[in-house]
């Protein structure tokens, strides 16, 4: 299984990136391997769109599942299909891997309007 999260740093101690379309990373998470891979936000940026830009790239990379502090409705559109939302927990992404293949994550089910012309 692969996990996708929103980080502030290269670093599996990373703090989970408050904003999913605007996070600087993605870390990508191997349960087989326990091993990450780390991907620059190209929606990071972005004038628009991010969320939706930033959704396809978790798309794109075939991750099963998404770890974040919230979603908004255009990029959970994006997921809906192919990848589980769960909402991330205080503290980094590694202590948020251990939670949810623990079963202690919730899925996100508050998805907000998003934050269009605020980027």
């Amino acid at each position: 299984m692969k996990i996708a999260i929103p980080v502030d740093e290269k670093r599996m101690d990373s703090p989970v990136c408050i904003s999913f379309g605007r996070t600087p990373f993605f870390m990508f998470y191997d349960t087989q391997t326990k091993e990450a891979t780390y991907f620059d936000n190209s929606a990071f940026n972005t004038q628009g769109g991010a969320g939706i830009k930033a959704s396809q790239m978790i798309v794109d990379e075939k991750a099963d599942v998404l770890i974040t502090m919230r979603c908004g409705e255009n990029a959970a559109q994006v997921l809906k299909d192919s990848v589980k939302i769960y909402k991330s927990i205080e503290g980094n992404a590694k202590e948020n891997i251990d939670a949810f293949e623990n079963g202690k994550l919730n899925l996100l089910t508050e998805i907000h309007p998003g934050f269009h012309n605020h980027g």
